[in-house]
């Protein structure tokens, strides 16, 4: 198993089970709000580290991934999105232009 299913697995664990003293227990108490807020606080964070310069910036930019794709996960497991089926709607995209992909989707 790799570690980002072994990371959605603990995740969907604690949906399960919550446990009282748990980070992401909090997280799911929450809701989307407070998941979202998490997501929108480290997509910022994100793009921060990314301006900067060298190795420690390049760290930094790795770090930072590694927190949003948690809470990002997060939400997965609240909605009850397994990682198989973001895998599978990647999988239907892979090799199609993003632009004629984008054009496919129904207007709204």
């Amino acid at each position: 198993m790799n570690v980002l299913a072994a990371l959605m697995a603990v995740i969907e664990d604690r949906r399960a089970n919550p446990p009282e003293k748990s980070y992401t227990t909090k997280l799911f108490n929450g809701g989307v709000p407070k998941i979202g807020e998490k997501i929108m606080e480290e997509a910022a964070e994100v793009v921060e580290a990314a301006g900067e310069e060298g190795d420690e910036g390049r760290q930094h930019l790795i770090y930072e991934a590694g927190d949003l794709i948690y809470h990002l996960f997060v939400m997965l497991g609240h909605k009850g999105i397994a990682l198989e089926e973001v895998e599978a709607e990647l999988g239907r995209r892979f090799g199609v232009s993003g632009i004629d992909e984008k054009a496919s989707r129904p207007q709204k």
